[in-house]
Protein backbone atom coordinates (compact mmCIF):
# COMPACT_ATOMS: atom_id res chain seq x y z
CA UNK A 1 0.00 0.00 0.00
CA UNK A 2 1.08 3.51 -0.93
CA UNK A 3 0.70 5.14 2.38
CA UNK A 4 2.71 2.23 4.36
CA UNK A 5 5.19 2.75 1.63
CA UNK A 6 5.17 6.50 2.46
CA UNK A 7 4.90 6.14 6.49
CA UNK A 8 8.66 3.78 6.20
CA UNK A 9 10.27 6.12 4.10
CA UNK A 10 9.55 9.27 6.49
CA UNK A 11 10.48 6.92 9.54
CA UNK A 12 13.89 5.85 7.42
CA UNK A 13 14.40 9.71 7.52
CA UNK A 14 13.59 10.30 11.24
CA UNK A 15 15.81 7.22 11.63
CA UNK A 16 18.85 8.75 9.56
CA UNK A 17 18.97 5.82 7.34
CA UNK A 18 18.59 8.18 3.72
CA UNK A 19 18.81 12.02 3.49
CA UNK A 20 15.65 14.47 3.31
CA UNK A 21 17.11 14.89 0.21
CA UNK A 22 16.84 11.57 -1.05
CA UNK A 23 13.18 11.26 0.58
CA UNK A 24 12.13 13.92 -1.42
CA UNK A 25 13.62 12.53 -4.89
CA UNK A 26 11.83 8.92 -3.75
CA UNK A 27 8.72 10.75 -3.53
CA UNK A 28 9.03 12.75 -6.89
CA UNK A 29 9.61 9.55 -8.58
CA UNK A 30 7.06 7.58 -6.86
CA UNK A 31 3.49 8.87 -8.01
CA UNK A 32 3.55 7.10 -11.95
CA UNK A 33 5.82 4.31 -13.45
CA UNK A 34 6.14 5.40 -17.43
CA UNK A 35 5.36 1.59 -19.47
CA UNK A 36 5.89 3.36 -22.43
CA UNK A 37 2.11 2.88 -23.86
CA UNK A 38 1.13 3.73 -19.93
CA UNK A 39 2.16 6.16 -17.11
CA UNK A 40 0.53 3.83 -13.78
CA UNK A 41 -0.59 6.45 -11.14
CA UNK A 42 0.66 4.53 -7.85
CA UNK A 43 -0.63 7.35 -5.87
CA UNK A 44 -3.86 6.91 -6.77
CA UNK A 45 -5.10 4.88 -3.84
CA UNK A 46 -3.16 7.33 -1.14
CA UNK A 47 -4.87 10.26 -2.88
CA UNK A 48 -8.29 8.37 -3.72
CA UNK A 49 -8.06 5.42 -0.74
CA UNK A 50 -8.96 3.66 -4.44
CA UNK A 51 -6.05 2.19 -6.46
CA UNK A 52 -5.94 3.14 -10.47
CA UNK A 53 -8.88 1.06 -12.58
CA UNK A 54 -8.07 -0.17 -15.70
CA UNK A 55 -10.52 0.83 -18.53
CA UNK A 56 -10.00 -2.39 -20.65
CA UNK A 57 -11.89 -0.99 -24.10
CA UNK A 58 -9.16 -0.12 -26.34
CA UNK A 59 -6.49 -1.57 -24.81
CA UNK A 60 -3.97 -5.10 -25.56
CA UNK A 61 -3.85 -7.79 -23.45
CA UNK A 62 -0.14 -7.74 -23.12
CA UNK A 63 -0.97 -3.58 -21.75
CA UNK A 64 -3.99 -4.69 -19.22
CA UNK A 65 -1.15 -7.18 -18.14
CA UNK A 66 1.57 -5.08 -18.25
CA UNK A 67 -0.64 -2.20 -15.96
CA UNK A 68 -1.39 -5.06 -13.62
CA UNK A 69 1.61 -5.97 -12.94
CA UNK A 70 3.20 -3.05 -11.93
CA UNK A 71 -0.04 -1.92 -9.84
CA UNK A 72 1.25 -5.63 -8.02
CA UNK A 73 4.79 -4.76 -7.33
CA UNK A 74 4.13 -1.11 -5.70
CA UNK A 75 1.31 -3.29 -3.54
CA UNK A 76 -2.36 -2.70 -4.74
CA UNK A 77 -4.24 -5.96 -3.49
CA UNK A 78 -6.41 -5.29 -6.05
CA UNK A 79 -7.34 -3.33 -9.74
CA UNK A 80 -10.50 -3.76 -11.29
CA UNK A 81 -10.49 -3.79 -15.01
CA UNK A 82 -14.14 -2.29 -16.90
CA UNK A 83 -15.58 -2.55 -20.08
CA UNK A 84 -13.90 -5.76 -21.01
CA UNK A 85 -15.23 -7.77 -23.76
CA UNK A 86 -15.73 -11.09 -22.69
CA UNK A 87 -13.28 -12.85 -25.74
CA UNK A 88 -10.77 -10.49 -24.36
CA UNK A 89 -11.69 -11.65 -20.73
CA UNK A 90 -11.26 -15.28 -21.71
CA UNK A 91 -7.58 -14.05 -22.98
CA UNK A 92 -6.84 -12.53 -20.02
CA UNK A 93 -7.81 -14.71 -17.21
CA UNK A 94 -5.26 -17.49 -19.60
CA UNK A 95 -2.85 -15.70 -18.48
CA UNK A 96 -3.81 -14.00 -15.01
CA UNK A 97 -5.21 -15.98 -11.87
CA UNK A 98 -8.62 -12.89 -12.67
CA UNK A 99 -12.33 -13.73 -12.13
CA UNK A 100 -14.74 -11.47 -14.94
CA UNK A 101 -18.55 -10.85 -14.90
CA UNK A 102 -19.97 -11.26 -18.14
CA UNK A 103 -22.81 -9.09 -17.62
CA UNK A 104 -21.00 -5.83 -16.16
CA UNK A 105 -18.16 -6.56 -18.56
CA UNK A 106 -15.36 -6.14 -15.20
CA UNK A 107 -12.72 -8.35 -14.52
CA UNK A 108 -11.35 -8.74 -10.64
CA UNK A 109 -7.34 -9.17 -9.99
CA UNK A 110 -6.43 -9.48 -6.25
CA UNK A 111 -7.99 -9.71 -3.13
CA UNK A 112 -11.30 -8.57 -2.75
CA UNK A 113 -12.74 -6.13 0.06
CA UNK A 114 -15.55 -7.30 2.73
CA UNK A 115 -17.79 -4.67 2.84
CA UNK A 116 -16.83 -2.66 5.84
CA UNK A 117 -19.53 0.13 5.83
CA UNK A 118 -22.96 -0.37 8.25
CA UNK A 119 -24.61 1.28 5.24
CA UNK A 120 -25.70 -0.33 1.88
CA UNK A 121 -25.72 1.26 -1.52
CA UNK A 122 -29.32 0.78 -3.21
CA UNK A 123 -29.13 0.04 -7.18
CA UNK A 124 -32.29 0.42 -8.43
CA UNK A 125 -32.84 -0.53 -12.67
CA UNK A 126 -35.75 0.76 -14.27
CA UNK A 127 -35.98 -2.05 -16.52
CA UNK A 128 -34.37 -5.63 -17.65
CA UNK A 129 -32.46 -3.97 -20.63
CA UNK A 130 -31.08 -1.50 -18.44
CA UNK A 131 -29.05 -3.93 -16.19
CA UNK A 132 -25.93 -4.59 -17.76
CA UNK A 133 -25.36 -0.62 -16.82
CA UNK A 134 -26.99 -1.39 -13.51
CA UNK A 135 -24.92 -4.09 -12.62
CA UNK A 136 -21.39 -2.32 -14.08
CA UNK A 137 -22.62 0.05 -10.63
CA UNK A 138 -22.85 -2.91 -8.46
CA UNK A 139 -19.78 -4.78 -9.14
CA UNK A 140 -17.86 -1.58 -9.12
CA UNK A 141 -19.47 -0.65 -5.64
CA UNK A 142 -19.19 -4.29 -4.27
CA UNK A 143 -15.36 -4.56 -5.35
CA UNK A 144 -14.72 -1.18 -3.44
CA UNK A 145 -15.69 -2.74 -0.43
CA UNK A 146 -19.63 -1.69 0.00
CA UNK A 147 -22.94 -3.56 0.69
CA UNK A 148 -25.45 -3.32 -2.45
CA UNK A 149 -29.24 -4.33 -2.85
CA UNK A 150 -30.44 -4.51 -5.84
CA UNK A 151 -33.83 -3.58 -7.02
CA UNK A 152 -34.26 -4.67 -11.25
CA UNK A 153 -37.62 -4.25 -13.27
CA UNK A 154 -38.91 -1.06 -11.28
CA UNK A 155 -39.88 1.61 -13.83
CA UNK A 156 -42.11 3.74 -13.73
CA UNK A 157 -44.44 1.82 -16.22
CA UNK A 158 -45.85 0.10 -13.20
CA UNK A 159 -45.13 2.11 -10.22
CA UNK A 160 -45.93 0.03 -7.71
CA UNK A 161 -43.18 -1.66 -8.57
CA UNK A 162 -40.94 0.72 -7.05
CA UNK A 163 -42.90 1.71 -4.06
CA UNK A 164 -42.82 -1.88 -2.85
CA UNK A 165 -39.53 -1.43 -2.30
CA UNK A 166 -39.89 1.51 -0.17
CA UNK A 167 -38.63 -0.26 2.89
CA UNK A 168 -35.16 -0.52 0.90
CA UNK A 169 -35.16 3.00 -0.30
CA UNK A 170 -35.38 4.84 2.83
CA UNK A 171 -33.17 3.16 4.78
CA UNK A 172 -30.31 2.99 2.05
CA UNK A 173 -26.92 5.62 2.38
CA UNK A 174 -26.79 5.95 -1.74
CA UNK A 175 -29.19 5.08 -4.12
CA UNK A 176 -28.32 4.51 -7.90
CA UNK A 177 -31.29 4.77 -10.42
CA UNK A 178 -30.58 3.26 -13.95
CA UNK A 179 -32.90 4.01 -16.89
CA UNK A 180 -33.26 4.68 -20.45
CA UNK A 181 -36.33 5.54 -22.40
CA UNK A 182 -37.16 8.87 -20.65
CA UNK A 183 -35.20 8.20 -17.57
CA UNK A 184 -38.00 9.45 -14.95
CA UNK A 185 -36.83 6.91 -12.41
CA UNK A 186 -33.89 9.28 -10.59
CA UNK A 187 -36.98 11.74 -10.72
CA UNK A 188 -39.42 9.80 -8.88
CA UNK A 189 -37.35 7.82 -6.62
CA UNK A 190 -35.43 11.55 -6.06
CA UNK A 191 -38.53 12.54 -4.04
CA UNK A 192 -39.53 9.83 -1.84
CA UNK A 193 -35.89 9.81 -0.61
CA UNK A 194 -33.65 11.50 1.69
CA UNK A 195 -30.37 10.23 0.84
CA UNK A 196 -28.15 11.36 -2.60
CA UNK A 197 -29.08 9.62 -5.49
CA UNK A 198 -26.75 8.96 -8.62
CA UNK A 199 -28.95 8.92 -11.99
CA UNK A 200 -27.35 6.71 -14.44
CA UNK A 201 -29.13 7.38 -18.09
CA UNK A 202 -28.52 4.39 -20.76
CA UNK A 203 -28.36 4.07 -23.96
CA UNK A 204 -31.71 1.78 -24.07
CA UNK A 205 -34.70 3.23 -25.97
CA UNK A 206 -36.44 3.76 -29.45
CA UNK A 207 -35.45 5.98 -32.08
CA UNK A 208 -36.15 9.43 -30.04
CA UNK A 209 -34.16 8.02 -26.98
CA UNK A 210 -31.29 9.18 -29.47
CA UNK A 211 -28.83 6.64 -27.96
CA UNK A 212 -29.44 7.87 -24.47
CA UNK A 213 -29.70 11.71 -24.78
CA UNK A 214 -33.33 12.02 -23.93
CA UNK A 215 -32.79 10.05 -20.56
CA UNK A 216 -29.32 12.03 -19.92
CA UNK A 217 -31.71 15.38 -19.79
CA UNK A 218 -34.28 14.37 -18.25
CA UNK A 219 -32.16 13.38 -15.41
CA UNK A 220 -30.26 16.41 -15.64
CA UNK A 221 -33.54 18.84 -15.92
CA UNK A 222 -34.93 16.39 -12.26
CA UNK A 223 -36.76 18.55 -9.64
CA UNK A 224 -35.36 16.48 -7.38
CA UNK A 225 -32.92 18.68 -5.36
CA UNK A 226 -31.24 15.54 -4.23
CA UNK A 227 -30.30 14.05 -8.10
CA UNK A 228 -26.73 14.25 -9.35
CA UNK A 229 -26.37 13.04 -13.11
CA UNK A 230 -23.38 10.89 -14.63
CA UNK A 231 -23.16 10.30 -18.24
CA UNK A 232 -24.76 7.76 -20.93
CA UNK A 233 -23.75 3.96 -19.63
CA UNK A 234 -21.26 5.61 -17.10
CA UNK A 235 -22.07 2.71 -14.14
CA UNK A 236 -18.52 2.58 -13.01
CA UNK A 237 -18.74 6.43 -12.52
CA UNK A 238 -21.68 6.14 -10.42
CA UNK A 239 -20.41 3.08 -8.50
CA UNK A 240 -17.38 4.88 -7.72
CA UNK A 241 -19.19 7.51 -6.84
CA UNK A 242 -21.63 5.97 -4.47
CA UNK A 243 -18.92 4.13 -2.64
CA UNK A 244 -17.33 7.39 -1.78
CA UNK A 245 -20.85 8.23 -0.59
CA UNK A 246 -20.76 5.84 1.57
CA UNK A 247 -17.14 5.75 3.00
CA UNK A 248 -18.06 9.52 4.08
CA UNK A 249 -21.12 8.62 5.97
CA UNK A 250 -19.55 5.72 7.62
CA UNK A 251 -16.73 8.09 8.93
CA UNK A 252 -19.33 10.67 9.88
CA UNK A 253 -21.43 7.62 11.64
CA UNK A 254 -17.91 6.73 13.63
CA UNK A 255 -16.87 10.29 14.68
CA UNK A 256 -20.58 11.12 16.14
CA UNK A 257 -20.47 7.09 17.86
Amino acid sequence: MEQERILDLMNKVKSGDISPQEAVLSLKMQPFEELGYAKVDHHRELRHGIPEVIFGAGKTIPQIVGIIEALKRRGSDYVLITRLAPERAEELCSQLPVSYDPVSRIAFFGKRKEPSSSGFIAVAAAGTSDIPVAEEAAVTAEALGNRVVRLYDVGVAGLHRVLSQMDVLMTARVVIAVAGMEGALATVIGGLVSCPVIAVPTSIGYGANFGGLSALLSMLNSCAGNVSVVNIDNGFGAGYLSSLINRIGEAKNEASS
